[in-house]
């Protein structure tokens, strides 16, 4: 198993001005290294996030140049977790997805969409508990029957794992003290959390995703995480206490705008 506490380097630290700038840098990373993915192994594999923080960012892929700088055809988009309800919720992880970047880009075709099969778990089960399960066991087989590579703990490589981090530091749907980092599969259920919003059940990629990712991109915005940034990036390391520090790794990538890398102490970025 992949130690997840160990220390592996330093990020980089990327502090623009505003949320556009800090948004069209982090859109102009993506691109390249989706192109790049593409021209290396003949496809690239995303796996994105949801709530605000891709919404300027997709707005900024939808455009040119990066729009069309992308192979978009040989682009296959995974999520690193969403929550147990429809598609077309407000909560829903594939929304911004839906409403802002497909049709901005439009050439994805839909089998290089790997969206977590939610709606038909919440179908077939009658908890969200058990739609959780339902839909990890169903998307783990399906992330399992790509052509990956895998790290030296067998993880799958994702050539882009994009995240946010919420208020007490979790990334993906990995809360601190989470049951995640012992689990054996690639993809889990996830309880409702009752000490952070929304209080919906949820499915997750693995932890050791951020450690296998080739790029992994953490994207924060406005001054409401600045104090939680800084305890993530200048903080003792302690993966389980804050989750976010997975992503506090050498190749990894955090782009900031100015806000949320307020509390940074110069030389951080």
């Amino acid at each position: 198993m992949t130690d997840l506490a160990a220390d592996r380097g330093e990020p980089e630290v990327v502090i623009r001005p505003d949320e556009s700038s800090a948004a069209a840098d982090a859109a102009a990373r993506i691109a390249a290294s989706l192109a790049d993915a593409v021209a290396r192994r003949g496809r690239a594999d995303w796996a994105t996030t949801g709530g605000s923080t891709p919404i300027p960012v997709y707005r900024h892929l939808t455009a040119e140049p990066l729009r069309d700088a992308v192979p978009w055809d040989r682009v296959h988009v995974w999520w690193g977790d969403d929550r147990v309800v429809p598609r077309d919720h407000p909560l829903s992880n594939r929304l911004p997805f839906d409403e802002v970047l497909l049709p901005g880009v439009g050439p994805i075709p839909m089998g290089n969409i790997h969206a977590m099969p939610i709606d038909l778990a919440i179908g077939r089960t009658s908890s969200p508990d058990e739609a959780a399960r339902e839909a990890a066991v169903t998307y783990e087989s399906a992330l399992r029957a790509a052509p990956l590579a895998r790290d030296a703990d067998g993880f799958p490589i994702l050539d882009i794992v994009f995240v946010g981090i919420g208020p007490d530091g979790h990334v993906l749907s990995v809360f601190p003290g989470s049951p995640l980092f012992d689990a054996t599969g690639w993809v889990e259920p996830v309880p409702a959390p009752s000490h952070v919003e929304p209080h919906v059940a949820r499915v997750s990629l693995h932890p050791a995703i951020l450690a296998a990712a080739r790029l992994p991109l953490t994207v924060v915005l406005g001054s409401g995480k600045a104090e939680i940034v800084r305890a993530i990036l200048e903080g003792p390391r302690d993966v389980r206490r804050l989750p976010s520090q997975l992503a506090r790794r050498a190749g990894a990538v955090w782009v900031l705008d100015a806000a949320a890398g307020s509390r940074l102490r110069p030389g951080t970025a």
